[in-house]
């Protein structure tokens, strides 16, 4: 069983399911317009073929765009707005022209903290007929889910800067730490390893161990393995098949899943699901690879990752069927040799999604 038959979270709080869904579509910046439309034009080919539920989009222009005009990425009541949502489906944050701190507390971290979307979760694999740049490395052989504590660390908001403009400035920004928070992303990642072949979790720091040891009392068929960061970058190049669920903190596990994905053939294919595992609130579900800005317009965005994306959205949404026909139908593409030029192909952003609609179709 590959990690495209996993739900990646479903263990904590079930799925309901659904005629219809509300999805809110926020393309963002850069690629992200292009890529978000291509998925959204993939999940209503899904719907079509599969006809068993409906995925209602709405669309928000919230952007850079729209934060130089208004001062603001988003409305003031756009929180109301989201909640009204079963999924959030964002493409990217981030342009030249702002100040990357801004456009990332201004968008993705205003809706991530506000709206508990703590687990933040990255599949990584090898994807039929794509090559890994390490040598020897077959399909099969890098299959991970990376878990990373998603409201903590860097992202916990402490610091700042004193004397600015000075030679004597400081500048300062903490790393904060919870054991309420390591206790529920560590049960979190328990649960996602539990449901894969393999049972392992690999993980480390002092604080998170002492606590990670108490919460795996109560998964005592998961195997710990314990390994510093550094160390954990050489493994991942020199052994793949020995990693399986890995657990890291914000900024750790935001510096590996890049790694994963590259080892995996390229950024363009890598997904990643902002998950409050409680469903209390909408989860968020969003490509890795950001804006791009050097490629925007020109019809060479890679729309794989979105589209791994869209099918761990309906994993989560409970429509596993039709996240694992989409899937399928992106792995026939791939065999079959249509992919964008990060991948060694030549195809455009557009042919590879005509391709995986086609694929859907004849599922």
């Amino acid at each position: 069983m590959s990690s495209t038959n996993q739900t990646n979270g479903h263990a904590i709080t079930s799925p309901t399911l659904k005629s219809a869904y509300k999805i809110a579509s926020i393309p963002g910046d850069g690629i992200g317009t292009e890529v978000i439309s291509a998925g959204v034009e993939v999940l209503k080919a899904l719907t079509k073929k599969f006809d068993s539920f409906e995925l209602e989009f709405t669309d928000f222009d919230w952007g850079t765009e729209r934060y130089l005009k208004t001062g603001r990425y988003t409305p003031e009541d756009y929180l109301s707005i989201l909640k009204g949502s079963d999924a959030i489906f964002f493409g990217s944050v981030g342009s030249p022209s702002v100040p990357d701190h801004i456009s990332l507390w201004g968008l993705r971290l205003a809706i991530c903290q506000p709206l508990q979307q703590y687990a933040n979760v990255r599949p990584t694999r090898i994807l039929p007929g794509t090559k890994s740049p390490l040598a020897n490395c077959k399909t099969g052989d890098l299959d991970w889910v990376i878990v990373r504590e998603n409201s903590e660390g860097e992202y916990a908001g402490q610091g700042g800067r004193t004397h600015i403009g000075c030679d004597h400035e400081v500048a300062t920004e903490l790393s904060i730490f919870t054991r309420t928070g390591v206790r529920r992303i560590a049960q979190f990642a328990f649960s996602v390893a539990q449901k894969r072949p393999r049972k392992m979790l690999n993980l480390w720091m002092v604080m998170w161990d002492e606590v990670i040891l108490e919460v795996a009392k109560g998964f005592p068929d998961v195997k710990l393995d314990h390994m510093l960061v550094d160390a954990m970058t050489v493994r991942m190049v020199l052994d793949p098949r020995s990693l399986d669920t890995i657990l890291a903190t914000n900024l750790h596990a935001d510096i590996l899943s890049d790694l994963a994905a590259a080892l995996a053939g390229s950024i363009g294919i890598a997904p990643t699901a902002n998950l409050d595992p409680t469903r209390k609130n909408p989860s968020m579900f969003e490509p890795i690879h950001g804006s791009a800005f050097d490629i925007t317009g020109l019809g060479l965005a890679n729309p794989i990752a979105t589209f791994w994306t869209a099918s761990e959205m309906l994993h989560w949404l409970g429509e596993s069927e039709a996240a694992l026909g989409l899937m399928a139908a992106v792995e026939n593409v791939c065999t079959a040799g249509i992919m964008t030029r990060d991948l060694g192909g030549k195809a455009s952003t557009a042919e590879v999604t005509e391709a995986v609609i086609k694929e859907i179709m004849n599922l």
